[in-house]
C-alpha cells in the first residue's frame, strides 16, 4: 500500500522523535532503533522534508557571536500586521514569528548585539514604526528544558525510553565554553541552516575542505555549543492545531522550580525566563481548544506558585526557528 506522506503516520512520528533525539543520526541508526530498514527511513524523512512538514537545520548559539535573545510583542494597525509580520520575519535575526491574539499582535524572537536598547533592538528591525501601536521587548534570560532536548517532539512519546537513551548517547553533549567561529565557518554554518543533515562530502565541497578536516570543524563546534541542531515542524499537519503562547507571573523564588517543571510539559514547545512584567514564558502546543483547556485545567493549575497569566492565541504562523512557512510548507529563507 502507498503511504500518504501528507498524513504523517506512526512510523513517520517515531522517525521525527527519532531525530529530535539524534538530529543527525544516519538513516542506518534510525532504522536499527525504530525497527525498518534504512531505506524505509529515508524515504520516509525525504517525503516529510519534500512535504514541508520538517526540516533539520542547524544552528548558531547567539552567545557564541555576542548576541543576546529577545522576545518582541507588537500591537499593530490592522491594515498593517499583514505587512509588518511579513516583513519582519524575513529578516534573518527574527526568529518563531507569528500572529496571535485574533490578528491584533505580532510576537517574534530577535537575536541582537549585547549591550543593544530595548527599543533599538525592534526599532531597527521595523519597516514602518508609525503603524506600531504599542510593543514589549524583553530580554530572554535562561531557557529551560533538558540539555539534550531539541524541542518539540510531537506532544507524545513514540519512542520507547530505551530507544531514547540509544540515540541521546549518539548526539555530542556541549561542554562550552562556546568556540568563536571563523570567518571561514561561514558555508559551513549556510549549509547547515539549509539542511542539518547535509552530509559531511557536502559541506567539504562547500567549504573546500577535506572530509576530515570538516568532520573535526564540526566536531569542535558542537562540542563547544557554537553549533546545534533543531527541528523545524509544522504541529498542524500532525493533527495539532492549537499554539498558545502563556505569559506567567510567578513567585521569584519558585522561578526555576516552575520553568523546569514546565520544560518537562510534553505539551510544552519552549520555556524561558524572561525580563518585564512577566518573568516566564511557555509555548503550548495542542490538539484542540478542550486539550489545550485540560491542559490549563490540570497540569499548569497543580502548579504551585504562579501568580497570573495571559494567553496569546496564534493564528498564522510566519517563521519556525530559520524556516519561512509558505503555503502551509516549511521553506528555506531564500526560496521564500
Amino acid at each position: 500500500m502507498c503511504h500518504d506522506s501528507s498524513v504523517p503516520d506512526d512510523l513517520d512520528r517515531k522517525i521525527i522523535h527519532g531525530l529530535y533525539c539524534a538530529p543527525r543520526a544516519s538513516f542506518r541508526r534510525l532504522g536499527e532503533v525504530v525497527g525498518v530498514s534504512e531505506q524505509t527511513v529515508a524515504r520516509r524523512y525525504n517525503a516529510l522534508r519534500r512535504g514541508g512538514i520538517l526540516r533539520v537545520v542547524g544552528l548558531r548559539s547567539p552567545s557564541a557571536h555576542g548576541h543576546a535573545e529577545w522576545v518582541a510583542r507588537l500591537r499593530c494597525r490592522p491594515e498593517a500586521v499583514g505587512p509588518v509580520a511579513d516583513s519582519l520575519a524575513r529578516r534573518p535575526e527574527v526568529g518563531y514569528a507569528s500572529i496571535a491574539s485574533g490578528g491584533s499582535e505580532i510576537i517574534c524572537t530577535i537575536r541582537s548585539a549585547v549591550g543593544t536598547g530595548r527599543d533599538d533592538v525592534l526599532l531597527r528591525q521595523l519597516p514602518r514604526a508609525a503603524s506600531v501601536l504599542d510593543m514589549s521587548v524583553d530580554l530572554l534570560l535562561h531557557t529551560f528544558g533538558a540539555p539534550d532536548a531539541v524541542g518539540w517532539a510531537g506532544g507524545e512519546r513514540f519512542l520507547t525510553d530505551e530507544q531514547v537513551r540509544r540515540l541521546a548517547a549518539e548526539r555530542p553533549a556541549a561542554a562550552g565554553p562556546p568556540l568563536a567561529p571563523a570567518d571561514e565557518d561561514l558555508p559551513l554554518f549556510e549549509a547547515l541552516a539549509e539542511d542539518g543533515r547535509v552530509s559531511h562530502t557536502r559541506l567539504a565541497e562547500v567549504t573546500g575542505w577535506s572530509t576530515p578536516r570538516v568532520a573535526r570543524r564540526l566536531e569542535a563546534l558542537e562540542a563547544s555549543g557554537s553549533l546545534a541542531y533543531g527541528i523545524d515542524i509544522l504541529p498542524e499537519r500532525l493533527g495539532y492545531e492549537l499554539n498558545a503562547v502563556l505569559w506567567l507571573q510567578v513567585d521569584l523564588p519558585g522561578l526555576d522550580r516552575i520553568g523546569e517543571e514546565l520544560g518537562r510539559h510534553d505539551e510544552c514547545a519552549f520555556v524561558a525566563a524572561t525580563s518585564g512584567r512577566h518573568n516566564l514564558m511557555a509555548v503550548v502546543i495542542c490538539r484542540d481548544t478542550p486539550d489545550f483547556y485540560r491542559y490549563l485545567s490540570s497540569r499548569l493549575a497543580r502548579i504551585e506558585g504562579i501568580r497570573g497569566y495571559e494567553i496569546s492565541i496564534r493564528v498564522r504562523r510566519l517563521k519556525q526557528s530559520v524556516s519561512l512557512i509558505h503555503h502551509g510548507r516549511l521553506i528555506h529563507p531564500p526560496l521564500g
